[in-house]
Formats: C-alpha cells, structure tokens, sequence
C-alpha cells in the first residue's frame, strides 16, 4: 500500500498542508496516524480524490494536458520566441515563432495555460515510491 505524508500529498495536489489536513478533517480525504508517527494519507485514496476534483476546462480543443500557470520569462531572438510558465511547481517552456508570441503578448505576471498535445509520454517512478 503506497501512504504518503500530509506534506507529500500536498506537494503533489499543489497545495498548502493546511488545505489537505481541512479535506483530512471532516473525510474528505482518508487518513491514518497511529501517535508515533505522523498522519498518512492512502495513495488510492488520493488518486481518486484527484479524479473526482480536477476540472477540466471546456475548450474546442482536442488536447486534454492543460497547466495552469504564471508567465515567468519571455524570450525573443529572430524569428523565434521563447516562452516559460510555472504551473503548480512546474517549469513549461514553450518554443514558438515571432509572429505567435507578438499575437499571444506574453508578458511575466501573465495568467497562460500550457497545453500539451503529445502521442507519447513517459512517465518514470520516483525512487521514493519504490
């Protein structure tokens, strides 16, 4: 059984302690502390908090991996333009032409969503699930 602490939970969730220990309190979210060590919350149990509440934005587009973020950094050089976004403590770096970024005006402290359309992703287990 794969149990995560409150603080990783919430790193993963993207959210403050506190928020996870609110949704703890009146069982939204199940968890376990035995005294001796610290509350735990069940990793399916966090999968399926996660899927019954993550809302996905309507759109009239086929892409389903949207983040949402900050603008951090815009880089102009030539014909291309690069764009960063910190979403949920990620970094989405975006490479694109001029024309786009002068269309889309880009600017740090801008709300974008980095939307990701890919037939392949990879996904690696973290040594800390093992």
């Amino acid at each position: 059984m794969s149990r995560r602490r409150i603080s990783e939970a919430a790193a993963l969730v993207g959210v403050s302690d506190d928020t996870v220990r609110r949704r703890v309190a009146p069982g939204h979210l199940m968890a376990s502390a035995d005294g001796s060590h610290p509350t735990m919350v069940d990793g399916q149990d966090l999968a399926a908090f996660l899927r019954e509440r993550v809302a996905v934005e309507q759109s009239r587009s086929s892409a389903r991996n949207r983040l949402n973020g900050i603008v951090t950094e815009v880089r102009v050089d030539g014909l291309m333009a690069q764009v960063e976004v910190a979403a949920g403590g990620f970094r989405v770096v975006s490479l694109m032409s001029r024309e786009a970024a002068e269309e889309l005006e880009p600017r740090p402290g801008v709300l974008a969503t980095a939307v990701g359309k890919a037939t392949m992703v990879l996904i690696e287990r973290t040594a800390s699930s093992r």
